[in-house]
């Protein structure tokens, strides 16, 4: 994974995860394993297995995590209108065929995250949206056929 786009926002967010990872969920884990161990017999310890498990998926999530900032490249965003939609840039659709109006956020792969509408512009629509313009109509192609989107809002 080398040279992905990121918001400032995000890589902030990123550091400052990374940052709690390392220093207070490690300290808590060390305590839960020192504690765990203080109970005896650590074969049939579940407290002390459970321990080492989030230790090792903690490990894990902080080497992802440090794999991405290493590798991010930070742009910054434009605020106020846009002509065009760029990466940041919220954009408001319409199915034309069945009228739904969607907003999605316009984002790396790294930041994506369907649940809070952000959408990559390596996803299928996130790529048919970027740098189109206020009325365009976009094509998708999807498993039922082409859908097509007309952009409404670009903020």
């Amino acid at each position: 994974m080398s040279g992905h786009s990121i918001s400032k926002k995000a890589f902030d967010e990123m550091k400052e995860k990374l940052d709690y990872l390392k220093t207070t969920k490690r300290k808590e884990i060390i305590q839960a394993i020192k504690e765990a161990r203080e109970a005896g017999d650590l074969r049939e310890n579940a407290g002390y297995h459970e321990a080492r498990k989030d230790q090792s998926m903690n490990e894990s999530i902080i080497t992802e995590l440090e794999g991405k900032l290493r590798n991010a490249e930070v742009r910054e965003e434009k605020s106020g209108p846009k002509d065009k939609v760029v990466f940041g840039c919220k954009v408001k659709i319409k199915n034309i065929a069945n009228e739904d109006e969607m907003e999605f956020t316009v984002v790396s792969e790294i930041e994506a995250n369907i649940f809070e509408h952000k959408i990559s512009t390596d996803s299928p629509l996130g790529e048919a949206l970027f740098q189109s313009k206020l009325g365009d109509i976009v094509e998708v192609d999807a498993p039922d056929g082409i859908i097509k989107y007309k952009v409404l809002e670009i903020c």
